[in-house]
């Protein structure tokens, strides 16, 4: 099975403008394809901005809404499938949503963010009730979480138990915890045995500074590509073989004991 090259886009796009961020998206979609992407992931809330503040409920949309449209106009364009952020309506709820859309233009996975991080999203965001999300995508099986979601390795576990090869994560990751990029990402695929791409913002946004350093990890903890400080598209590989000779040579899942783990729940 080919690997399938993956494309992180680290930008903050412009908070509030969601016309601006599809033709931003539009252009890294580009050079993603350019460069033989057949994925491409952009951060938490792309779509509109993270630090929108008393908009979110002006700009959130459906799932179906007019963002995911636009964004499966940008996927069939340039041929391949991409992952974003976006504020979900549904009826008197909002959440923080990351959807995934095929090369087709066919809505794949849509994931709602099941652990809300600070007094910004637990004001404006209903938490999601389903932890394990997926969709299939050359042969791989593609996994979703929000930014803080993987900091439980719990999420995580729950994917490698459910087979994820590849998750997802846009995320909005600010100062001073950019050791989670830098150290807890890799650990998680280490642990877990999975790919991992962590697609972060960039920059000031509001009351927030976001530190970038966007990576894919792979299931040995060695970063594959990382991104600095600024804006920023890298690319990596997600090789399914290597995926499979690490699972069998790591022993994590296979030596696990949950009959002594009940507790913890």
């Amino acid at each position: 099975m080919p690997s399938l090259r993956t494309a992180l886009l680290q930008s903050s796009g412009r908070p509030g403008a969601v016309a601006e961020n599809l033709k931003a998206l539009d252009e890294a979609a580009a050079r993603a394809a350019d460069a033989g992407a057949r994925l491409l992931v952009a951060p938490e809330l792309f779509l509109t901005g993270y630090a929108i503040g008393d908009a979110v409920p002006e700009l959130a949309e459906p799932a179906e809404g007019p963002g995911a449209k636009a964004i499966a106009e940008i996927a069939v364009r340039h041929g391949l499938a991409v992952l974003y952020g976006y504020p979900e309506r549904d009826g008197e709820r909002i959440f923080n949503a990351s959807q995934l859309i095929g090369a087709d233009g066919a809505r794949l996975a849509n994931y709602r963010k099941t652990h809300l991080f600070g007094c910004f999203e637990q004001e404006w965001f209903t938490p999601g009730e389903q932890t394990v999300v997926q969709a299939e995508l050359d042969g791989i099986r593609i996994g979703l979480l929000i930014c803080y979601d993987v900091e439980f390795p719990e999420n995580v576990r729950a994917h490698a138990l459910a087979g994820t090869d590849l998750l997802l994560v846009p995320t909005a990751q600010m100062h001073p915890f950019q050791f989670v990029a830098e150290s807890v990402v890799p650990v998680r695929a280490f642990e877990s045995q999975m790919y991992v791409a962590y697609v972060n913002r960039t920059g000031p946004e509001g009351e927030f500074e976001f530190v970038g350093l966007s990576c894919l990890a792979g299931p040995d903890g060695v970063v594959r590509t990382r991104a600095g400080r600024g804006e920023e598209l890298v690319i990596g590989e997600v090789d399914p073989e290597f995926l499979a000779a690490s699972r069998a040579a790591n022993p994590y899942l296979a030596d696990r004991r949950p009959g002594l783990y009940g507790s913890l729940a």
